[in-house]
């Protein structure tokens, strides 16, 4: 049962308390060779407690994080939860006042790093901002930060895999130099096509072009911006990329491929992990499915599932009711036999990261995933990238809704700087070079040059899968 927050809602506390448990799984096993687990929840349900009533929740997991990184990173291994530093007390400060639109003032010293002043309603505008002023040392006071030149609010909503990138503080930064604060909100690329309030924004930025081209024919607009994409691909571990080897269904080379067509015939006919010949690392009575998110509200999920009608229409683009009717039957077996699904691309990636393959032998994620987390250090020599055959390119696809809106576009498509931040995202730009550069300093072997790479359906033909694979839910 879900802990009660005077003054929030239940569906945010239930949200923040998955995130916390997400990311304590996460401190866990990343501290796990150093420090004890009781040492690590223990830190974490103190930073927690530091925030108990504060009436904005969104940022407050990556504020626990940051604090218990910090502290725990310390060589001499006894719990350390000190009085707030004066680090941990600006952050205090920024969510004391988060109930009212974020203005510069004089009279607040910042760090220089966060450059910006943005609104504290977006998780993104937090992170921005916390992450310059906690990595400030113990007992060092944030000087006051020189006199800003004007700048302009520009807000928009965004896929929830690009937050991480608008949430950088380099980002800000660049954006700051070019007089734009952002302030970022995420929703579901279907959602941001449908059912989301664009009146009130400068942009829209979802993760496909069938989104992108819905709004674009609702609000008559033709400019788009298509600043960087990911490819979807498919994470494993090496015991289960060897079973999958033997039985056809992954190719093995500088850059492992994932055969589709091969595995739609295992996933067709209900095989079992536990029927492979010769399986003694992983006999587990369980069908042999790819981990996705939830189709009605993913976009990775709604990219997976554009692949396989591809592959179940005899390798041809879904077109036209009867073609529609053809492939549902197998999608739907993709969808309904893995039991819950996440609405975020990060809640399968996580749990691949944290959990090992009892639990997501194969997730379905964008390559950006994998290159951002082997930046981080979270991926481990047994994790495997590999790429489904035919795949898709997810296009995050900008369409301004403003002048402000145009101008964000024209920055995420043309500033070298940004673009270079992408790739560090591990996004891929115009520049192949530098997107291949950024793999290979993490060892991350990727396919430099997509060929096996197919259109998704329009959109009208891709809502109608995706409403039928829905219905087969009910």
């Amino acid at each position: 049962m879900s802990r009660v927050v005077p003054g929030v809602a239940a569906d945010t506390v239930q949200r923040e308390e998955l995130a916390m448990r997400r990311m304590t799984e996460s401190l866990v096993e990343d501290l796990s060779e150093n420090v004890p687990v009781d040492q690590v929840t223990s830190a974490v349900g103190a930073a927690h407690h530091r925030f108990t009533d504060k009436p904005i929740r969104e940022f407050v997991p990556i504020l626990v994080e940051r604090i218990v990184r910090r502290e725990l990173a310390d060589p001499d291994p006894t719990v350390r939860v000190p009085a707030p530093t004066a680090s941990v007390r600006a952050a205090e400060l920024i969510a004391r006042e988060s109930n009212t639109p974020a203005q510069p003032s004089p009279k607040r010293a910042v760090s220089r790093r966060a450059v910006v002043p943005l609104s504290i309603g977006a998780a993104v505008v937090v992170a921005g901002i916390v992450a310059g002023a906690v990595l400030l040392p113990d007992g060092a006071e944030a000087p006051a930060a020189a006199p800003a030149a004007a700048t302009v609010l520009v807000r928009g909503v965004v896929g929830s895999e690009k937050m991480a990138f608008f949430a950088d503080e380099r980002v800000a930064k660049v954006l700051a130099d070019n007089g734009i604060r952002v302030q970022a909100e995420p929703a579901g690329s279907r959602q941001i096509a449908t059912t989301v309030d664009l009146g009130a924004v400068d942009f829209a930025f979802p993760s496909s072009i069938p989104a992108a081209e819905r709004i674009q024919r609702q609000r008559n607009i033709t400019t788009k911006y298509t600043p960087f994409s990911s490819p979807i691909a498919i994470a494993t571990y090496r015991p289960i990329a060897d079973l999958l080897t033997a039985a056809g269904v992954i190719k093995p080379g500088p850059v492992a491929t994932f055969d589709m067509n091969r595995y739609l015939e295992l996933a067709g006919t209900g095989v079992q992990w536990d029927d492979l010949p010769d399986n003694t690392t992983y006999p587990v009575a369980k069908n042999i499915l790819v981990s996705t998110t939830d189709p009605r509200s993913s976009n990775s999920a709604a990219m997976y599932l554009s692949i396989a009608s591809y592959v179940a229409n005899d390798h041809t683009i879904v077109r036209g009711a009867t073609a529609e009717q053809h492939v549902l039957p197998v999608l739907s077996k993709l969808f309904l036999a893995q039991g819950y699904t996440d609405n975020s691309s990060d809640g399968p990636f996580n749990q691949y990261l944290t959990n090992g393959m009892g639990q997501t032998p194969l997730v379905c994620i964008y390559e950006a995933q994998f290159v951002e987390a082997a930046g981080k250090g979270r991926i481990k020599p047994d994790m495997v990238l590999t790429y489904p055959t035919p795949t898709v390119l997810s296009s995050h696809t900008l369409v301004p809704l403003t002048a402000a809106g145009d101008k964000i576009g024209k920055l995420l498509t043309d500033n070298p700087e940004l673009r270079r931040l992408a790739s560090e995202h591990g996004f891929r730009t115009g520049d192949t070079a530098q997107f291949a550069s950024v793999a290979a300093q993490r060892s991350v072997p990727v396919t430099a040059d997509l060929i096996d790479v197919v259109d998704v359906p329009a959109y009208e033909t891709l809502e109608h899968l995706l409403d039928g694979v829905a219905n087969s839910y009910n």
